[in-house]
């Protein structure tokens, strides 16, 4: 019994159609996806205004923060899921899949904000991270009381909001795999909560965790709080969506999962190694907020005694200045962590493109799932 395949159309003749036509109408279609999405956002932020201010105009700076941070970033999640859509024989003019794409990118919102709140980020994306917007607020109009207790408090009500509004956009995605998608969804809001914890989890229990686990460990923060959201649930999701059988579904998840685990990766060694005039965050701040990576956890197993203590004695201190996030980067490459983690982002991007081509997407689709999939792993911020 052969496997269900993906729907697509007929090979076109190699002497007729450009070799590069497949990548051209990849990045047209791309971009159209993305001007309906921003739009499909703004007309729910103007929405959201009237409901707000109808209760008050003092409300507004929530929906304001919330635009303004949902406005910028790459949109990898929605587009992701459109190209799980379209790879899965979804219609290109359908609303439905814009919808949930916009729902994806609420959720990333909410993820960001208490991201930031829990890890005590000063910025994002170049700005300041919400919670500082609203401890300026606080001080712009001289309130009474605990600025910054105000900021997080703030942010908070601001990340719950995207999440009732994230909820909101992808009840009304309505398509022929609507209850498996919701499936989908439902489980990556779950993941991705047990899997902060995890995070905090592990930089609390610190040093006093067995080193042997220290990659697995941070191996399994990565798949539940960053891969299946932000890379494996969006493709699923949209293959769902547009009504995809389980054996596809599954071909979906063996491709994008391994892509999410890379993708994560590099972003842990951009938090370490990475441009802040690119990543739009302070060098180090990994290192400064304590985060238990498979950077991190490599130094412990292949670093010499001085080297992880040298690690440990730093790692979570605030007053990291750039001489010392240096020598902490030295004991990184020095001791082969850092090889050693671009060797496992090498070998999961390989298994990802592996699976990719057993995809059985057609021509367009797939090179706008390797197009993005090449950009996630490579990128520099």
């Amino acid at each position: 019994m052969t496997s269900p395949s993906l729907p697509h159309s007929s090979p076109a003749r190699a002497d007729t159609v450009p070799r590069a036509a497949p990548e051209d109408a990849f990045r047209a279609e791309d971009g159209r996806f993305v001007g309906r999405l921003h739009a499909e956002l703004g007309r729910f932020f103007e929405g959201q205004r009237d409901v707000l201010g109808a209760i008050s105009a003092d409300t507004l700076p929530l929906l304001e923060a919330v635009a303004g941070l949902s406005s910028g970033g790459k949109r990898l999640r929605a587009r992701l899921c459109y190209w799980g859509w379209r790879a899965a024989g979804g219609d290109p003019e359908d609303p439905a899949v814009v919808r949930a794409g916009a729902a994806l990118e609420l959720f990333q919102s909410a993820a960001l904000i208490h991201d930031d709140v829990i890890d005590r980020s000063d910025t994002r994306r170049g700005a300041p991270s919400v919670h500082r917007r609203f401890e300026a607020l606080h001080a712009e109009h001289g309130w009474s009381l605990d600025g910054s207790a105000f900021g997080v408090a703030a942010a908070i009500l601001s990340g719950d909001l995207c999440l009732s509004w994230s909820e909101q956009l992808f009840a009304g995605a309505a398509a022929p795999g609507a209850a498996r998608a919701r499936a989908v969804f439902d489980l990556m809001r779950s993941e991705v909560m047990v899997g902060q914890y995890l995070d905090v989890q592990g930089e609390v229990a610190g040093a006093g965790q067995d080193r042997a686990g220290a990659v697995q460990r941070a191996l399994d923060v990565i798949r539940y709080k960053s891969a299946k959201y932000s890379v494996e649930h969006p493709v699923v999701l949209g293959a769902a969506l547009a009504g995809a059988p389980e054996a596809v579904l599954e071909r979906c998840s063996a491709f994008a999962l391994p892509l999410g685990e890379a993708f994560q990766l590099r972003d842990d060694v951009l938090g370490v190694f990475g441009d802040p005039a690119t990543t739009g965050k302070p060098a180090g701040d990994d290192l400064r907020e304590g985060k238990r990576t498979v950077l991190v956890g490599y130094v412990r197993r292949l670093g010499d005694e001085e080297q992880i203590a040298r690690l440990e004695a730093a790692l979570g201190r605030v007053d990291l200045d750039e001489t010392d996030v240096a020598e902490l980067r030295a004991v990184i490459t020095g001791c082969g962590a850092l090889r050693a983690t671009e060797e496992l982002i090498d070998a999961l991007s390989a298994e990802a493109f592996a699976a990719l081509d057993r995809l059985g997407a057609g021509p367009v689709p797939l090179a706008a799932l390797r197009g993005l999939a090449a950009a996630a792993v490579r990128r520099s911020s």
